[in-house]
């Protein structure tokens, strides 16, 4: 395993919004966390990033106790988080935002080689290099936000809602990079809410609702119980068909 948590628990004053979690992740795998609005999916991805201290539990990355470490201390340790809405610098260009990313990154022949891979997942950011970042489409910027956090050399990704406001189209074409970086043997976690989507790279599936861990299993498993996912993504149970859901990978 990579990455495990143990019975952990994150509190935010009186609320308590992890209640106990443990889950793991395979090496070069891609694991993906559901649940509804709320349930603890982010705050969970912040613990493992160092920017909230658990109130209990374990954190293990790689064999090592990593919670109550500072983030950057994370970061060089191969843990890296991409965060919901971007947060890239507008004013700056592609190949800029990149750099920021490389901050890790001692030399130019690292940045270069590194660049090149982003460019190979993302090849449209190529194109785009000397182009701001604020002029970009709702797509491209994904793909920078994805390409910044890789440039930091991570062996295990977090992914935090990247498909959120894509067009279908564009939500393949970041999905096509996603199976590429995985292939390449970097770990991916992906929390999301278009489960059927992006079941169709995942390898495991973790449920949270109000905290905890409400269910797991492989995707097929957890997409074939249409109650299940009725109850805990508020969907009708009329209208959730695995077969007919349109989102498959092309």
């Amino acid at each position: 395993m990579i990455l495990q948590t143990v019975e952990l628990v994150v509190k935010y004053g009186l609320y308590t919004a992890l209640q106990g979690v443990s889950l793991s992740a395979e090496d070069g795998s891609v694991l993906l966390i559901i649940g509804p609005n709320g349930s603890g999916k982010s705050t969970l991805f912040k613990s493992a990033s160092g920017l909230v201290r658990p109130a209990g539990g374990k954190i293990i990355f790689q064999g090592e106790e990593i919670q109550g470490l500072p983030p950057d201390a994370i970061v060089k340790k191969g843990l890296i988080q991409c965060p919901e809405g971007r947060r890239l610098f507008s004013e700056m260009t592609v190949k800029d935002n990149l750099r920021m990313g490389a901050y890790l990154a001692k030399d130019s022949d690292r940045f270069r080689e590194d660049s090149e891979k982003v460019f190979g997942w993302f090849p449209i950011l190529k194109e785009r290099a000397s182009q701001r970042a604020g002029t970009l489409s709702g797509g491209e910027q994904q793909m920078l936000a994805i390409g910044r956090a890789l440039m930091s050399r991570p062996k295990l990704l977090m992914l935090d809602e990247p498909f959120l406001g894509l067009s279908l189209k564009m939500k393949y074409v970041v999905m096509s990079g996603i199976r590429e970086i995985q292939k390449s043997g970097i770990t991916i976690m992906l929390v999301e809410q278009d489960v059927y989507s992006t079941s169709e790279m995942a390898n495991y599936i973790y449920v949270l609702s109000g905290g905890r861990i409400i269910g797991e299993g492989k995707p097929a498993d957890v997409l074939s119980h249409k109650e299940f996912i009725a109850t805990y993504l508020g969907t009708s149970v009329d209208t959730v068909n695995t077969e007919s859901t349109p989102g498959k990978l092309p």
